[in-house]
């Protein structure tokens, strides 16, 4: 007999997908501390527009790290909730100091990318252990992450 977990998933599946799931949650979480920082120290003339869409964009990503969190905690697992951990695992390094508009688009541009491609991988093992819940909640991000991109891409393209 299969051992389930309590929303009926094989626990070893589950297991699987919470560790990629903690994966993500570690890149969100040094994402998001990056944008934090980005918005609070972007200068120049792109300061009002740039420190908007920062802000929007670290709001955004809060919630999208509880989400992570709470379908790490239905697959009957545990979400990484220490800082060191999310810099252990994650592939997303902390940045400091970048005033620079441009500069800090770029850095926007490589860690939404590197979501992207996590949230690829996660859909396709999801997919394949029949965890809809898992594939609903990255199919979700996908379309979000490649507006992302498009759009700040045009902008650094300036």
């Amino acid at each position: 007999m299969e051992n389930l977990n309590q929303i009926g998933l094989r626990t070893k599946d589950s297991e699987k997908i919470s560790e990629l799931l903690n994966g993500l949650l570690s890149d969100y979480q040094i994402y998001y501390q990056n944008l934090r920082g980005l918005h609070w120290l972007v200068k120049g003339e792109r300061f009002f527009s740039l420190h908007e869409l920062y802000e929007k964009l670290y709001d955004e990503a809060a919630d999208t790290i509880d989400e992570i969190a709470e379908r790490i905690l239905m697959l009957g697992n545990t979400p990484l909730h220490k800082y060191q951990d999310y810099l252990n695992s994650s592939t997303i390094q902390p940045v400091e100091n970048i005033t620079d508009g441009k500069k800090g688009l770029n850095i926007v541009i490589k860690e939404i990318s590197i979501l992207l491609g996590e949230a690829r991988n996660i859909l396709s093992e999801a997919a394949s252990v029949k965890d809809e819940g898992t594939v609903a909640l990255v199919s979700e991000l996908i379309p979000g992450f490649e507006k992302h991109l498009w759009m700040l891409n045009a902008c650094a393209a300036e």
